[in-house]
């Protein structure tokens, strides 16, 4: 008999996103004037657009997953955030409640409905569907962010490491590496 533990892969990518989407921070905090409001090619015609984006869509999913009701009010504004600094504190406080969730589900809990308030319509799905769309939709995104960064003044991060079990910059547990460094 093994010691599966069907919630460990949700934890695991609830801190690595934490950690992904600090990279990115990070590195956006080193952009020139300009750069991060600068129009690109993406879907999101630039880095701001495209982290606001990822926030709000945040903002849906994990309330949903808390058993709230905010629904489509989540992008209301479409972009809540212009100035990169508050953005980065909105998306750390979605993360850091994510990371919460995922350290509490059960193998149960992984199978109870969530409510997806919808425009209109209420739409049921199952925990682990909606955790596995909300990783996609933020790894999605982030390679759009990753992917203008190379066109900037700055290098793009390392975003796909997958060894942290703690959440980034808590100084709980072991140390995350830090935005830049690279570990074996």
């Amino acid at each position: 008999m093994t010691d599966f533990d069907p919630c460990r892969v949700f934890r695991k990518l609830a801190y690595n996103n934490a950690l992904a989407n600090l990279r990115l921070s990070n590195a956006c905090l080193l952009l020139q004037p300009g750069e991060f409001d600068a129009h690109r090619t993406s879907f999101f015609p630039s880095i701001r657009m495209t982290m606001n984006h990822i926030l709000t869509v945040d903002w849906f999913y994990v309330d949903a997953l808390e058993g709230g009701t905010l629904g489509p009010k989540a992008w209301e504004v479409e972009e809540p955030f212009t100035a990169l600094e508050a953005l980065i504190a909105g998306q750390r406080k979605v993360d850091e409640r994510l990371v919460i969730l995922c350290e509490k589900l059960t193998p149960d809990a992984l199978t109870a409905t969530v409510h997806l308030h919808r425009t209109g319509r209420i739409q049921e799905e199952r925990a682990d569907d909606v955790l596995s769309h909300l990783f996609q939709h933020q790894t999605h995104h982030r390679g759009q962010v990753h992917a203008m960064l190379a066109g900037s003044s700055i290098k793009p991060p390392q975003l796909d490491e997958f060894k942290l079990m703690t959440m980034p910059g808590s100084g709980a547990g072991r140390s995350p590496p830090s935005a830049g460094a690279k570990r074996s």
